[in-house]
């Protein structure tokens, strides 16, 4: 047992980009043909929220629209679909979220997820907003994409 919280802690140690924060909870339910993604964004910008992630989400789509790992474009497929899980970081400016979907056979397809997901019949999610922190995309030189910076929190100036 000592082995195992060892390697936790010293992979915590590690992380060069470990942040703590306080945190606040949001449970949000979406409502039948809401767009999964667009929805998400719409209630991140209105909530102000600068760095959140997915912490538990079930519900179904009658549509998705994925980006498989290391395609360009995405594919659109319509049908009876269950959220297995739904990950992923977002502010009030971008996200990066990945799904896992089940058919009606219990075939799994799974992918980041891009607009036109269209919500079947429910989706309930909690969300959590890390409080202390922002959550901004800079590109990496290492393969050019715009990926996750993790920084405290600026104050802003109230107008």
């Amino acid at each position: 047992m000592r082995g195992v919280a060892f390697g936790f802690l010293f992979l915590i140690t590690t992380m060069s980009t470990a942040q703590p924060s306080t945190a606040r909870f949001y449970a949000v339910r979406l409502q039948p043909h809401e767009d999964l993604k667009k929805a998400l964004m719409a209630f991140a910008l209105t909530q102000g929220l600068e760095a959140a992630a997915v912490v538990s989400a079930v519900g179904s789509l009658e549509q998705y629209h994925l980006r498989f790992a290391n395609k360009e474009s995405g594919v659109a497929k319509k049908g009876h679909f269950e959220v297995l899980s739904l990950s992923g970081t977002l502010s009030r400016e971008s996200c990066h979220l990945h799904v896992s979907l089940g058919d009606s056979t219990g075939q799994v397809v799974g992918g980041h997820l891009l607009d036109d997901n269209i919500v079947y019949t429910t989706m309930e999610i909690v969300l959590v907003e890390l409080t202390e922190l922002e959550f901004n995309r800079v590109v990496d030189k290492t393969y050019g994409y715009p990926e996750l910076q993790i920084t405290p929190r600026q104050k802003r100036r109230k107008k």
